[in-house]
């Protein structure tokens, strides 16, 4: 298997910046997904590793090789794609073991019965109906292997799609949002089998999607996109519960983080009406912001729920409640305080709480809540980035 280095890798579409300046390491067996919005630049940049679009500026690394100007032919990776792309007149079986074939093609192959003769010896060879035989085990493949793939469920084709390049044994697995075609469930699914996959043949995956969901449970590290720039790279945890910017605590979280506008107050933060304490290393990156205003990001867990006009409290007044099953999301109308939502380029007044099991509160009733501020995060109101203590 191999480690990935990108070092400045920026693909120009005219005046446009698909892709600006990525640089990352990749180590050998991580599990990296990019993340972002549409639009945003992680499927050009998975074609660029794979071969598929050209680099404008930069190099691409796969251990110590450079591969930029290779062809997709010569780097030794695998590309698994949304719309799996299997050959519909091919079974299972031939499906995974086309690449296999097509390693030892030659020209004759195109001959109609030499051709056919000679595909029919690669796919009955014992080393390759073993290896085909064991993927297919691997992947519950193995009752399928003489279907055709319009018999197949979507999963069940995403899975032979999988195994055709598991047989090639690639250095790195591509994948472009394998499962965005799947219902909620079947993806859930597959979500778990490809973690699963990671976890038998090792390797190097490099998995694009738009779920964060899908980023949180499955990759080793993410690397979360906008317009082309990698905003934060790190752990799920790192990014999480350390984000960089606004973008990233918006982005990163369901439900989102909580934006409220404060300023600080001695060693406290006014939110609204109320003075709350902070822990010591958000009294200093608060003493760093500038023009003494900031956003304080709280997590929708970290708010608790108290009766009106309760002491410490920011008032506000329920305006809807989600049940889902083990907790419920309340949407509560502040009363003084304010938020902001970076992305949409406005203020509002509600946040997102959550409480334990089954809430019996009712659109239109007035609470009190009561921020933890322990794990919170401070951001610079003027330019969206974390105010990070000394």
């Amino acid at each position: 298997m191999a480690s990935i280095r990108l070092q400045g890798v920026t693909r120009a579409f005219g005046p446009k910046l698909a892709v600006n300046d990525i640089n990352l390491d990749v180590a050998d067996g991580e599990f990296l997904v990019l993340l972002g919005p549409s639009g945003c630049g992680k499927s050009t940049l998975l074609r660029m590793l794979a071969g598929l679009e050209s680099v404008s500026e930069g190099e691409i690394w796969l251990d110590d090789y450079r591969v930029d100007q290779l062809p997709p032919s010569a780097r030794d990776m695998a590309f698994v794609f949304q719309s799996y792309a299997l050959y519909p007149h091919m079974t299972v079986r031939r499906n995974i073991t086309f690449p296999l074939i097509m390693r030892r093609h030659r020209w004759w192959f195109h001959i109609p019965v030499l051709g056919h003769l000679a595909k029919r010896r690669i796919e009955r060879s014992p080393e390759v109906r073993e290896l085909v035989d064991r993927t297919a085990g691997i992947l519950a493949l193995t009752e399928m292997l003489d279907r055709l793939p319009k018999t197949l469920s979507g999963g069940q084709r995403q899975r032979v799609a999988l195994g055709r390049a598991m047989v090639r044994k690639p250095q790195v697995f591509l994948m472009d949002e394998p499962l965005s075609n799947l219902d909620a469930k079947l993806r859930t699914a597959m979500r778990g089998e490809i973690i699963k996959l990671h976890q038998q043949v090792g390797g190097t995956f490099v998995y694009v999607t738009h779920d964060q969901i899908e980023a949180m449970t499955m990759g080793t590290k993410i690397a979360l996109m906008r317009d082309g720039v990698v905003q934060q790279f790190g752990t799920a945890r790192e990014i999480y519960t350390d984000p960089v910017n606004t973008y990233v605590a918006r982005f990163i979280g369901t439900p989102p983080m909580n934006l409220l506008a404060a300023a600080p107050e001695g060693e406290g933060l006014r939110i609204g009406e109320v003075v709350l304490p902070l822990p010591p290393a958000l009294a200093a990156a608060a003493r760093k912001a500038p023009n003494r205003a900031v956003l304080v990001g709280v997590r929708p867990s970290a708010l608790s729920v108290a009766a009106a006009d309760s002491p410490g409290t920011i008032a506000g007044e329920v305006a809807l409640v989600e049940h889902i099953g083990a907790e419920s999301l309340l949407s509560v109308r502040l009363a003084q305080a304010r938020t902001a939502h970076e992305e949409e380029g406005m203020s509002h007044d509600e946040v997102m709480a959550t409480a334990p099991g089954y809430s019996d509160l009712e659109p239109g009733a007035r609470v009190g809540l009561r921020p933890d501020l322990a794990d919170a995060v401070l951001f610079s109101a003027e330019s969206g980035k974390q105010l990070a203590a000394a």
